[in-house]
């Protein structure tokens, strides 16, 4: 009797050390994802995120790269601590994933916080930063960002082109009576933004809040998508990892 347990434990092992090696392939290949993505959001669109009022966009971009580059880090301890059967591995493995989890949690409810409040803050800032910063000495980087923004978008000003008739830019003796900058032109010539005509500037229904607005909640939605994945991922292996360590600490002993 004692031989057939001992023969069904073995088994029982071999099986949850398979099944814990597939998921921590996948889960390894998702920290991978993770880190792309908030890699992406931060070096293809970090142009924009000087525009914005406040640093969470971009928090939670670090914070998808700092877990998804220790989900990678950890998947490699998962690794060892199948092939080794060591219960203090699967422990700290078991550690790792619960921190990162909780990681991922606060990247969720930065992201979820974050989409609430959006519009809200494009609207109250954008047309601040239009009208008083652009162009201005010591606002490089903005004037840089709400340029290529408006490149990008095919857009211009913040609702409308009507926008940068209060601008203290488009005010001044440096904007040589253009009516809109250069970047606001469908084709980009020097003091091209004198003619602000539909034929020559971008005229585009809600401006450049409405595209910024869709764009940013659509990398919000990725990251939110990626990290329940990956979260969803996790619970799988926390329960794997503590069956086997259960199952080891029975065989053992």
């Amino acid at each position: 009797m004692a031989h057939y347990k001992t023969e069904q434990d073995d088994w029982l092992i071999v099986c949850l050390k398979y099944l814990l090696f597939v998921f921590n392939f996948f889960f390894w290949v998702g920290g991978a994802a993770v880190l792309a993505v908030g890699v992406w959001t931060l070096v293809e669109k970090s142009g924009y995120l000087s525009v914005l009022a406040s640093s969470t966009f971009a928090a939670s971009a670090y914070i998808l790269i700092f877990a998804g580059a220790l989900v990678m880090v950890t998947g490699f301890l998962g690794f060892s601590a199948i092939l080794r059967e060591q219960r203090g591995c699967l422990s700290t493995y078991f550690c790792l994933l619960l921190v990162i989890f909780l990681v991922e949690l606060v990247a969720g409810i930065l992201a979820h916080v974050y989409y609430q409040r959006l519009s809200d803050e494009l609207k109250q800032h954008l047309n601040r930063t239009l009208s008083e910063n652009y162009g201005q000495p010591g606002a490089t980087e903005i004037t840089a960002s709400v340029d290529r923004l408006q490149q990008d978008f095919k857009c211009c000003g913040s609702n409308s082109s009507a926008d940068w008739q209060h601008s203290t830019y488009i005010l001044s003796r440096e904007a040589e009576d253009r009516r809109v900058p250069d970047s606001c032109c469908k084709t980009v010539v020097a003091r091209c933004g004198q003619r602000a005509h539909p034929s020559n500037i971008y005229k585009v229904e809600g401006g450049c809040i409405t595209k910024l607005e869709q764009f940013l909640a659509d990398h919000l939605l990725l990251m939110g998508a990626v990290g329940i994945g990956v979260a969803c991922l996790q619970i799988c292996g926390m329960v794997l990892t503590c069956c086997l360590h259960r199952r080891l600490q029975q065989y053992l002993y």
